[in-house]
């Protein structure tokens, strides 16, 4: 294997196949990358929201596990498209939905990124000056705040310009480092930590408590489900003769293992409905404000600690990704152009919408939206991975990089109408059934007695209309390679060749 450049070297690769000889990391480090962009305050935050909805421990417990595990599950396959085809999903998805389809996980993936590192700079940002108030007298206020959330900002984003080598350092300082600081937690919160908390419910026949539970499984399952769009803006740099099995494997545990940050999430939230109750006001809920209310004097430091490293974490996560494949849709922008582009729109989103927008409160649902859209497009990806039995062209995935015409993946004027109609219809039913409580609920979000069933609802219709569809309307047999498909029908369609948009337009 080649040697890795030196941290400090600015990343120049952006979406095109990036060279073997270039591909020096291994599973290990995207199980790195993944569950140390979710070890973080952020995630704490999600994980109070079983408590914040009115589950006891218990059951707030039950919720996040099996919202980890299907989040997990439904992940993990995302992670094969970068060592396989040497690029991001969003290029990638244009074998399924298309060259220019592929700009819907473009679309996703920059949506998911803004909410997710806006998340990630709020809560990090609010933790920081609270304990600093605590510990040295800092005073609360819109200054403090603003320059606490520029710190975060303006670091993430330098980090994201080095690139994936520098992103992956930080990581590793940050999986062992806040690791040891939750863990630190656990002692801290114990003797005030009680598993017999009961919530508000008197029992499982309670009208809202499976509408309460699903939703606080949909914001736990939010999480792994967020990463899908970017795995491959990190496995595109684990060799293509890895072993398919080890790459999974690495992300399926990089979000098992996030149960750490849920469980602390958890458990001090049920901590602050007992002794700091207004800080989980559903109508004002303040996870941060209530931690620090209840933590011990010396907790302040570590808490600190932990705002500043799971900022970084999660921020540079969340914004490499969109940054690069930003520039691949526009592709007269560099990576390192393009990521201090969209950096600087997402910034001014995060102070917009805490200063003068006050959207702190709804990013969450905001999430969970964009998340109930992304799962759909997960499946076509996976089942169109199984159909194809893994095999792509990686020099026809680039035509549309390349501001170029035909190819394999050409199908409809660049368009698979297949792919993008069962997207489309999926995650619009999925969006209308949606029922969060107290936060969003969709036009037939009631039909189930209030249960929120828009993912499985998504999933399920993804799955029977893009499989049906590539049966009832067969691709050309030449996008399945030579050993041609499974599970569905080819057609006899020829392909037309890749050639440069300049040359088409001088010819019509």
């Amino acid at each position: 294997m080649a040697e890795a450049p030196p941290i400090t070297e600015i990343e120049t690769y952006g979406v095109e196949r990036i060279p073997d000889a270039d591909r020096t990391a291994r599973p290990l480090d995207l199980f790195r990358v993944a569950f140390g962009g979710a070890n973080t305050f952020a995630t704490c935050v999600l994980g109070s929201f079983p408590i914040l909805f009115g589950l006891s421990f218990w059951q707030g417990l039950a919720a996040t596990l099996l919202g980890l595990l299907v989040g997990a599950l439904l992940l993990a396959p995302l992670s094969v498209f970068g060592p396989t085809n040497g690029t991001n999903n969003a290029v990638s998805s244009s074998a399924h939905l298309g060259v220019h389809g592929r700009v819907v996980g473009s679309f996703l993936s920059l949506l998911t990124a803004i909410a997710f590192f806006s998340i990630s700079v709020w809560s990090s940002g609010d933790a920081l000056v609270g304990g600093a108030s605590r510990l040295a007298g800092l005073p609360e206020n819109d200054l403090t705040y603003a320059i606490a959330y520029g710190i975060f900002a303006a670091l993430v984003l330098t980090v994201c310009v080095f690139g994936f080598r520098f992103m992956l350092f930080i990581n590793k300082i940050a999986v062992a480092a806040a690791s040891a600081l939750f863990t630190l937690g656990v002692i801290a919160f114990a003797g005030d930590f009680d598993p017999s908390y009961p919530g508000t419910f008197a029992s499982m026949s309670d009208p809202m408590f499976w509408p309460s539970f699903i939703g606080a499984t949909l914001i736990v399952l939010s999480n792994p489900v967020s990463f899908g769009a970017f795995l491959g803006d990190w496995s595109r740099y684990i060799p293509a003769s890895t072993p398919r099995k080890h790459v999974i494997t690495a992300a399926f545990l990089s979000q098992i293992a996030t149960i750490l940050p849920f469980f602390f999430g958890l458990s001090t939230a049920s901590i602050i409905a007992t002794k700091a109750a207004p800080y989980l006001d559903p109508a004002a809920p303040n996870y941060v404000g209530g931690l620090l209310a209840i933590a011990p004097t010396w907790y302040f430091l570590p808490v600190c600690l932990l705002a500043l490293i799971g900022g970084m974490s999660t921020g540079t996560t969340s914004l490499y990704g969109t940054g690069l494949d930003f520039a691949s849709v526009f592709p007269r922008f560099s990576r390192v152009k393009a990521t201090v582009f969209i950096g600087t729109l997402s910034i001014a989103f995060i102070f917009i919408g805490r200063f003068a927008a006050n959207l702190t409160t709804s990013i969450s649902t905001f999430a969970t939206l964009i998340i109930t859209c992304t799962a759909p497009w997960m499946v076509i990806m996976i089942l169109g991975y199984v159909t194809r039995r893994g095999w792509y062209d990686p020099d026809a995935l680039q035509v549309f990089n390349r501001r170029q015409s035909g190819g394999r993946y050409w199908f409809t004027h660049g368009w698979n109408w297949r792919g993008m109609s069962a997207w489309l219809a999926s995650a619009l039913t999925a969006v209308m059934f949606t029922n969060i409580p107290g936060q969003f609920v969709g036009p037939f979000g009631d039909l189930a007695g209030g249960v929120d069933i828009s993912l499985p609802l998504g999933l399920t219709l993804a799955a029977l209309l893009y499989l049906g569809l590539l049966f009832v309307f067969p691709e050309p047999r030449a996008v399945y390679g030579p050993a041609g498909p499974r599970l569905v029908r080819a057609a006899e369609t020829p392909v037309p060749p890749i050639v440069d948009a300049g040359k088409v337009l001088a010819e019509a």
